[in-house]
């Protein structure tokens, strides 16, 4: 009979991991504390993490339902370029083309290949006992019942309660600016596909589909702050007069999608696994979104774990295997995403503005290489 596995978390890392091991043979439960998961924000998809979810047969799915972003420029807000690179840049560099996508749309996809009743919503875990020596591993849940499955994946996000099981207390931390991101009712020119930017601030904008644009704004702000006549309204003045598309992008989203938060980070987890207990996606690893790999790094995290755990002679096993094999990929990327948002929030502005177009000194061949080294196709490497 199949080991019976329970993973925590129905988010990205949580869903892939699931289905990853069900197609292994494995037995596998799925609760998730949310009642409502849906989210009107994108995520791009890069070549890494679609190698990934190729390899869980679902990348061409994936593909259909997005967008797609072949170059990746960038400009100063008054329309200065900074960057402005071949319209085939990402394929050449990265394999093809980066795909962005609903979330919502990605864990539709990653749900309906889970067998029927796999996912128990409104669900979440209160504690865990023991750590599987001898004993087992012992999940409590919040409708009162006692699981012991042969083994637990924590893929509950920043706040895991299984990774504050294998790590005791893992504050979170505000990482001192704030994010918007919505989805707009128009169609950019390809050309402009990237980021628009000025000292502190960050505009990002790529194609969501044939009809829709994906768009994220971040900037240094007070934690909790909110705007009193919305935040719609807010983002229309503070970008009045930056070079298009941003004002368009805002005059075509509802005030209904947008979404506004303060952006937290955490110190990784010390320990992902320990016996038949482990970590994955921001469970592990938090990152900040500067090079857009939280998600992606969470499809390569549920890829390879699925193929240890078949492979190796148990699951315990396969769980050391899995922290000491992605460890030094993802923490590099850890470490480059916080360093990003560093540059980009240093004070005074000035600093932050200068440090930014000093980047564009860099080749666009070494840049293109860094880039592959993280985000190519080639850069997900299924361990087998």
């Amino acid at each position: 009979m199949a080991a019976p596995i329970l993973v925590v978390g129905a988010g990205i890392t949580g869903l892939a991991t699931a289905v990853a091991l069900q197609q292994r043979g494995f037995d596998v439960t799925v609760v998730e504390t949310r009642t409502d998961t849906t989210t009107g924000a994108g995520i791009s998809i890069w070549p890494n993490a679609l190698a990934a979810l190729d390899e869980i047969g679902l990348g061409d799915r994936v593909r259909a339902a997005g967008g797609r972003v072949t170059a990746g420029a960038l400009r100063w807000h008054d329309g200065t370029w900074l960057r402005r690179p071949a319209a085939d840049r990402m394929v050449r560099a990265l394999g093809e083309p980066l795909v962005v996508i609903h979330r919502t749309a990605l864990t539709d996809i990653l749900g309906a290949a889970l067998r029927p009743g796999t996912v128990a919503y409104g669900v979440g875990v209160q504690a865990l006992d023991g750590d599987g020596d001898g004993g087992g591993v012992r999940v409590r849940l919040s409708d009162g019942s006692v699981r012991q499955p042969a083994a637990v994946v924590g893929a509950d996000g920043v706040d895991s309660v299984v990774a504050r099981h294998l790590n005791g207390p893992l504050n979170r931390r505000y990482a001192g600016y704030a994010a918007w991101r919505g989805v707009a009712h128009c169609v950019i020119d390809p050309e402009l596909s990237g980021e628009t930017i000025a000292a502190g601030i960050q505009v990002g904008h790529v194609p969501l589909g044939a009809h829709h644009t994906y768009w994220f704004a971040s900037q240094r702000a007070p934690r909790g702050q909110t705007a009193p006549d919305g935040e719609l309204a807010y983002l229309k003045r503070h970008f009045a007069d930056w070079a298009e598309p941003v004002p368009t992008l805002l005059a075509t989203t509802a005030p209904e999608q947008i979404l506004r938060n303060d952006l937290y980070d955490r110190v990784p987890a010390r320990c992902w696994a320990r016996g038949p207990v482990v970590l994955a996606g921001d469970a592990a690893h938090p990152m900040r979104p500067h090079l857009g790999q939280g998600g992606c790094q969470g499809l390569e995290d549920a890829a390879i774990l699925a193929g240890l755990a078949e492979r190796a002679p148990d699951l315990p096993t396969a769980f050391a295997r899995f922290a000491a094999a992605r460890r030094r990929r993802v923490m590099r990327i850890v470490r480059e995403s916080q360093l990003i948002g560093r540059v980009v929030n240093l004070r005074p502005a000035v600093l932050g503005a200068a440090a930014t177009r000093a980047s564009v000194l860099v080749p666009e061949y070494v840049l293109t290489r860094h880039l592959a080294s993280i985000a190519a196709r080639t850069a997900f490497t299924p361990g087998r």
